[in-house]
């Protein structure tokens, strides 16, 4: 039976002299992390050079940091709204101020997005792992302790947000194939999942249980979804065949193509008719799936997000596999996710099981089942860039650096090309701005790729899906075009055909050569002043005015240095807008004292205006 401790000091005072000088940590990825434990395990460590610490873990989650005034001023009050009491983690404390001992490792086979990008030791002791390999290093490192944060209910436990590696490494465990000492960490927020997850109290060593270091969950804000996001998205739900399976994950992106898929369902005129605007010139039916759900979806996913939650109540989530709608492997999102998680009814709650990733992004394993169950499946998944010949670029530069982490991208696609009716969707913008230049996501090549050109199958940005599976680099090419930014388009293709790869007469059609912003906003413009796309659609932790403030924000973030000073003028003569004042005194301008405040008075009264519709 395991003990119970109240303070993590006792608890490691039980627990690490067992384990030598030589420890191995592991932290679940995301928001499983015991984070009171691993910080006690690394003050010690830190205090004591004859420890060596080793750290394995993955997507290590911090509060939010500002670059400058605006977002310091903005940013300030949702931290403290949403983060207030989540503990840091030391040793990604030390990893940002660069003073990480001697005696310390971590290791983490992904990345929070960009979060790393600069730091030297991050880079240097990152692993690049496919989501399913990581248990093999886990075993090959030999870890010794895992601490994992967990839900109680009576005497049982639940691994909760993350079975993802956690279920197959109790496995490992009891066939003698691990030895590792196993500690937990209460949350009262965690939600109880049943099923894989739900474990006894003999499966740990030693477990942390006390109020006081109960901490609220790591739950970061939404970004708003724009028109451009929900073009995307439209593309993405006409390719997914009522009666099919699904795969989506976090962010924009994601958020966009499950609301297209609501509307399909519960607004089907308005579907389509976004469809007709959208793709006037496609005729492949399984490139034009418009119906309502009638059988429905089912999802096997390796991370739950909210958004299958609304899928479910729309009724689009509706196809059971041996009793249950969606099987996931983690999960994290906003507050009111887990609070629903929590609150759900049990016999609902049954219809989620959260599971291994061995099950989920891979059909090894009772493969004839998992075949019959994944029918028509549409593993949706996000990229950075992608190249003219179909190569993905999602977790890194070029130049070696790690932006993210590869995950289960390359398990999925690999699944889309080994079932008989899958295909892999990677979704992506057509562009990217910052400092008032704006580069094309499609590229001729890139030094670097995540997913090759021979897995290349569908890609989709707001201006359309371009379907590559099979295809002669000809045709891929002209394909890619065709959902480029036209903008860019010209460069693109002379690059094409300079490496003999397009022939020289070939033209990008006539009905491709308006692949513009502008020409998202009026497709979709009349469906957003309808309602029908709003930015939240599942909802947001931002107040009112933070929602009015995010696009002046986006606006002012995106800008030069001369895109500024014109702004900064035009804030002169900006005309008062609705929920103006509000705004500007959220950012405490309503009564600038400084030459500073004043011109961001006039910065953000001008971007106000500029994003008023």
């Amino acid at each position: 039976m395991a003990q119970i401790f109240s303070d993590p000091k006792s608890l490691c005072d039980a627990t690490l002299p067992a384990l030598g000088s030589r420890v191995v940590l592991a932290l679940p990825l995301g928001l499983g992390k015991a984070n009171h434990i691993a910080n006690e395990i690394f003050a010690r460590a830190a205090a004591d050079k004859r420890i060596d610490l080793k750290i394995f873990t993955a997507l290590t989650l911090e509060k939010p940091r500002t670059a400058n005034e605006l977002e310091k001023r903005f940013l300030d009050p949702v931290i403290g709204r949403l983060f207030g009491g989540y503990p840091e983690l030391t040793y990604a404390q030390a990893l940002r101020s660069g003073t990480m001992p001697e005696n310390i490792e971590v290791n983490e086979f992904f990345f929070l997005a960009g979060r790393w990008l600069n730091n030297p030791h991050a880079q240097q002791n990152y692993i690049s792992a496919n989501y399913t390999h990581a248990l093999r290093y886990i075993l090959d490192m030999k870890v010794n302790v895992v601490a994992q944060l967990v839900a109680k209910r009576g005497g049982r436990y639940s691994l909760s947000s993350n079975t993802d590696i956690m279920v197959d490494l109790l496995k490992a465990r009891r066939e003698g194939r691990a030895d590792f000492l196993f500690v937990g960490q209460v949350s009262s927020e965690m939600p109880f999942m049943p099923g894989d997850g739900e474990i006894p109290a003999e499966e740990f060593h030693a477990i942390l249980d006390a109020p006081e270091y109960d901490f609220p969950l790591f739950a970061p804000p939404k970004e708003p979804i724009g028109l451009q996001e929900y073009a995307a998205g439209f593309h993405v739900a006409r390719l997914v065949p009522d009666g099919g399976t699904l795969q989506i994950g976090i962010g924009q992106e994601g958020d966009a193509a499950a609301h297209a898929l609501i509307l399909r369902h519960r607004e089907n005129a308005a579907f389509r008719a976004a469809i007709r605007a959208l793709a006037p010139d496609e005729t492949d039916p399984a490139f034009l799936e418009q119906t309502p759900f009638d059988k429905g979806l089912y999802a096997s996913t390796e991370m739950l997000v909210d958004s299958f939650l609304a899928l479910m109540d729309a009724g689009v989530l509706k196809r059971e596999v041996d009793g249950v709608l969606v099987h996931g492997g983690f999960f994290l999102g906003p507050k009111s996710f887990y609070r629903r998680l929590r609150e759900m009814p049990p016999e609902q709650l049954a219809k989620i099981q959260m599971t291994a990733v061995s099950f989920t992004n891979q059909l090894y394993g009772d493969e004839e089942k998992k075949r019959a169950a994944r029918a028509g499946a549409r593993f949706v998944n996000n990229a950075m860039m992608a190249t003219l010949l179909g190569a993905a670029i999602s977790d890194g530069l070029e130049d070696g650096r790690v932006v993210s982490g590869v995950g289960g991208q390359y398990n999925f696609v690999e699944q889309a090309f080994a079932l008989p009716d899958a295909r892999s969707v990677i979704v992506l913008n057509a562009t990217r701005e910052s400092g008032g230049r704006i580069t094309s996501n499609i590229r001729w090549s890139y030094g670097h790729e995540t997913i090759p050109r021979h897995l290349r199958d569908i890609v989709v940005s707001e201006y359309g899906a371009a379907d590559l599976r099979g295809k002669p680099d000809r045709d891929v090419i002209a394909a890619m075009l065709s959902i480029a930014d036209s903008r860019f388009q010209p460069e693109l293709m002379r690059a094409a055909k300079d490496a003999g790869k397009l022939p020289r007469s070939y033209e990008v059609p006539a009905a491709h050569r308006d692949n513009t912003p502008e020409k998202i906003t009026r497709l979709l413009k009349p469906m957003a002043d309808r309602g029908l796309l709003p930015a939240f659609p599942f909802g947001t932790d931002f107040t009112p005015t933070e929602q009015r403030l995010l696009p002046a924000l986006s606006l002012l973030k995106s800008s030069s240095r001369p895109q500024l000073a014109g702004l900064a003028f035009s804030g002169l003569f900006a005309a008062d807008v609705p929920g103006g004042g509000d705004a500007l005194k959220r950012m405490g301008f309503d009564n600038p004292r400084t030459v500073a405040e004043r011109f961001y008075r006039l910065l953000l009264r001008a971007a106000l205006a500029q994003t008023a519709h």
